[in-house]
């Protein structure tokens, strides 16, 4: 426990109770607990929530670490614009149903953004998605799978 406390940097607040943490400490927290026993897969829900925008950059950075690695990050976000920024592969769910699914670049061609495509996609543009939890994005560390340009070799965001 120590190790991922030390990876998602609560060291210092391992002798605090949990109730007086910050919202972002909070999800630091339930990022170390994914973290315990090194999981190949991650699944996160919102994992930037809360963060300020240092956090933003480190998670950034950790999950990008990890896809490189060999791991595979799946995530949900309502922030399309995160998921442009942290994402190789999106799948658009909306209602239930898989609309799109496809390297980041597949989806969001042919649209001046990711949330252009969404939108498209799903229907919408009232600013609300059908459905609600409209999308994941992930990081797979799987062999044989490009990587989105300029990010090296290994795994997949």
């Amino acid at each position: 426990m120590a190790q991922a406390l030390d990876i998602v940097g609560l060291s210092e607040a391992a002798g605090r109770r949990v109730r007086t943490f910050s919202l972002g400490m909070g999800q630091r927290l339930g990022l170390a607990a994914a973290l315990l026993g090194d999981p190949e897969v991650l699944v996160l829900d919102e994992p930037v929530n809360g963060l300020d925008p240092e956090g933003i950059r480190w998670i950034r950075r950790l999950l990008r670490r990890r896809a490189d690695a060999g791991g595979t990050i799946l995530l949900s976000s309502h922030v399309l614009a995160e998921l442009a920024e942290v994402a190789d592969d999106v799948v658009v769910i909306a209602g239930g149903r898989v609309r799109a699914a496809g390297t980041l670049d597949e989806i969001a061609a042919g649209y001046a953004s990711l949330e252009e495509a969404f939108f498209s996609l799903t229907g919408g543009g009232s600013g609300r998605a059908p459905g609600g939890r409209p999308q994941f994005g992930g990081r797979s560390g799987r062999p044989g799978h490009a990587d989105r340009g300029g990010r090296g070799e290994g795994g997949r965001a």
